[in-house]
Formats: C-alpha cells, structure tokens, sequence
C-alpha cells in the first residue's frame, strides 16, 4: 500500500504546519522532504488552495542566491522568462522536464558505477569516492552525456512533429474559400479564344457609290 501523500498547511502568518507530525516546519525542512523524496502537498490552511508549487519555488530562489554556484545564470533566465506568454510555454516546459528526467537517469547510472569500484552507503558513493570518480571516468562521461544530448535533440524534434500535427489538425478544419475554375479534361484551365479579323473587307460589305 503506498503511502499517503503529506499535507503541509500554510496560514496567513506564512507559517507552514505540519499536519503528519504535528509541528510547524521551516523552508529547511521542506527541503528534505524534497531530498528524502517524501511526496507532499502544501495547501492554503484557509482555502485548500495548492501551494506547492510556490513553496518549492521559494527553496529554488534560495538556494540560488546561497553560496553554492547557481544553477541558472541570468541568460537563462530571460530565455526562460521569455517564453511565458508564447505559444511554445507548455511545450517548453514538457521539453524541460523530459531533459531533467534524461539527466537524473545519467546521474543514477553514474552513481551506481562509482559505488561499484568505490564503495558507498544504500548505493550512494560519499563525496570523495564521488569526486575521484568524476575525475577518473572523463571519458564515459562525456559518452553519457554526448548520448544525453542526443535524446534531448530527439526529445526537442517530437516535440516540434507534435507541434506540426497539431497545428494541421487545427488549420485543416477552418473552413477556407476554394476559388473554383473551369478545366479541361487534362485538368488545364481551357485555352483563350483568339479573335481573328479579315484582311479585306467583303464586297457585299461596301455600301454602293452613288452615280
């Protein structure tokens, strides 16, 4: 039976409550709800209105200005920020979350080697071990992460034929004006007729001259 999910309630003193173990919590230890990948929800206390989504974009800020390197530098931050609004929004963030999804595979796989050779606790290598692993493995790296961006290219290009298909299935039910003209049997539009005069004029044409 899997577990249930944890209610997290914030009230209007911004406070977060903890309704599991009773007690109110920081930003800190939503986080490691986050590190021990303990699902939650954080609901408004008064509306029921999910909230999770902004709390853990308070930790993100955070841990962006803290002292560690950022994960985001500010040029990609305005690329990011331009895309709200854009009709590419919701696709982008599924392009993103694919590639994210790619990259922890990547990191498993990588983790799960160095425990091989180095040891580690619950198939996670400590810090050093790590380390030492990342400089010693360069070149598999660089393998892994050349096979990483080639599923990001195919992640990025059925994304894009999805795009196409749904654009037809959109524009292809509109209702446009066909300009309809005559063919012949080839299909050509017929051929102008030329109009031809005389070189004379016929005599019954003259009027008789009057002696």
């Amino acid at each position: 039976m899997s577990e249930a999910i944890r209610i997290i309630k914030k009230y209007p003193n911004r406070r977060l409550y903890d309704t599991t173990t009773s007690i109110y919590i920081t930003l800190a230890d939503v986080k490691k709800l986050v590190l021990d990948n303990i699902e939650f929800k954080v609901e408004d206390a008064k509306t029921k209105d999910d909230l999770t989504r902004s709390i853990l974009l308070q930790i993100i800020l955070e841990e962006e200005g803290g002292d560690g390197v950022p994960m985001f530098s500010s040029d990609v931050l305005s690329k990011i920020i331009r895309f709200y609004g854009n009709a590419m929004q919701g696709m982008m963030g599924n392009y993103l979350e694919k590639n994210i999804q790619t990259f922890i595979e990547i990191q498993k796989k990588l983790q799960a080697q160095s425990s091989a050779m180095y040891g580690g606790t619950a198939g996670v290598p400590n810090a050093d071990a790590w380390s030492e692993f990342l400089k010693m493995q360069g070149p598999a790296i660089q393998g892994l992460m050349g096979s990483y961006l080639e599923q990001s290219a195919n992640a990025f290009l059925e994304m894009q034929q999805q795009m196409q298909k749904q654009s037809r299935n959109l524009f292809g039910n509109f209702p446009f004006p066909k300009q309809r003209r005559k063919s012949n049997a080839r299909g050509a539009p017929p051929p102008r007729k030329s109009v031809s005069f005389p070189s004379a004029v016929p005599k019954h044409w003259l009027i008789p001259s009057v002696s």
